[in-house]
């Protein structure tokens, strides 16, 4: 019966044009229900219901835990989540295949996105919520794959970091006289491995009389620092109108007396409008960026300068001319540390040479000068 009952109740707001708060569920539970079921068969559809119609259904618990970055959905029986403890099995389940679906489809409309056989991928944000999804459908994947990304404001300043683990004393003197000289610095590194933690604390040192103006994907900075200005991306809608992309955001930052520009994660085109803010006067500007190592950072903004329309030898000159330092980020299990420090060389190719690593210590601290 209480199968029936949920199946009734899901159609019924399947059909219904108004949000999908706990007390509509509770309301459209009451109406199917009448007087002929139980009270606990009531209690355990409205449960279902309420987790299938609100929020991120039975995710929710795991998305709220502070320590949660990813929640990850292979199989109805396979809920998985990555944070400060590593990567583990949840114990959460779902009753079939259908219900992940559902559940995509769902957060694919909050995110104004389309997900169905005819457009089976989805990326996009939920709205308020600082949560990236993506999903897939069969038959991409073997079984409706959903992956739910937590980007939670990085609020760390660098005493903070220090005394989490992520540097010494030393190299925390030595990131602040990177700022406080006004040198224009890459934080790259994978996934997870701190970028934003450690931009957000840089940018915290910068002088209270300088304007900063943030362009972002997401909301993630959020430095200690009264001139902070953040303009933030957003991706077309359903019917693929209303996008405003980071490259147009870099190029509108310039028009707002920026003392340091910044781009919170660069990975396409915007590259150029960034090399170029940098090498008209704007001095001191950052950014992440996703590579590996340090050595393998021209080669990645060769590819992005590409997307731009920029050459490698212009994007040399760009780089070579405006960014002077890259910080590496690491994460190992579950410490997070800066690994390397190198600046940006031209003899005769753009490379990073390094001049400070975790295991040898300085190499040539005086290139930072």
């Amino acid at each position: 019966m209480t199968s029936a009952l949920i199946d009734r109740v899901r159609h019924r707001l399947a059909g219904a044009d108004m949000e999908m708060t706990a007390a509509v569920v509770a309301h459209a539970v009451r109406s199917e229900a009448g007087g002929v079921l139980a009270d606990s068969d009531v209690l355990e559809a409205l449960q279902v219901l309420r987790q299938e119609f609100s929020g991120a259904g039975p995710l929710d618990p795991l998305l709220d835990d502070p320590g949660t970055t990813d929640v990850l959905v292979t199989a109805p029986d396979q809920v998985w989540v990555d944070g400060t403890t590593g990567l583990r099995r949840t114990g959460v389940t779902f009753p079939d295949e259908d219900a992940v679906r559902r559940l995509a489809q769902r957060l694919a409309v909050a995110a104004g996105r389309r997900l169905d056989d005819a457009s089976p991928c989805v990326d996009g944000w939920l709205p308020g919520s600082g949560v990236r999804l993506h999903a897939v459908l069969p038959p991409i994947a073997d079984r409706t794959c959903l992956s739910l990304r937590v980007l939670r404001p990085a609020t760390h300043d660098l005493r903070a970091l220090q005394e989490l683990g992520t540097f010494d004393a030393e190299i925390a003197d030595a990131l602040r006289a990177i700022v406080r000289k006004r040198l224009a610095f890459l934080v790259i590194g994978g996934t997870g491995s701190g970028k934003t933690s450690l931009l957000s604390a840089l940018l915290g040192c910068v002088s209270p009389a300088e304007r900063i103006v943030c362009v972002e994907d997401a909301s993630e900075l959020c430095p200690d620092h009264p001139q902070f200005v953040r303009l933030t991306a957003r991706p077309a809608n359903v019917e693929g109108a209303g996008e405003i992309t980071t490259r147009g955001l870099v190029r509108e930052a310039l028009r707002m007396r920026p003392d340091r520009i910044v781009v919170g994660e660069v990975r396409g085109a915007e590259v150029k409008e960034l090399l170029t803010s940098l090498n008209t006067g704007h001095e001191g500007g950052a950014g992440t960026l996703h590579a590996n190592s340090p050595a393998e950072v021209p080669a990645r903004l060769e590819a992005l300068g590409a997307l731009g329309g920029l050459s490698p030898e212009a994007l040399r000159s760009q780089v070579a001319a405006a960014v002077r330092v890259v910080l590496h980020m690491r994460r190992d299990d579950n410490s997070r540390y800066l690994n390397e420090i190198g600046v940006f060389e031209r003899t005769p190719e753009l490379a990073v040479r390094p001049v400070w690593t975790r295991e040898g210590g300085w190499l040539a601290k005086e290139l930072l000068c």
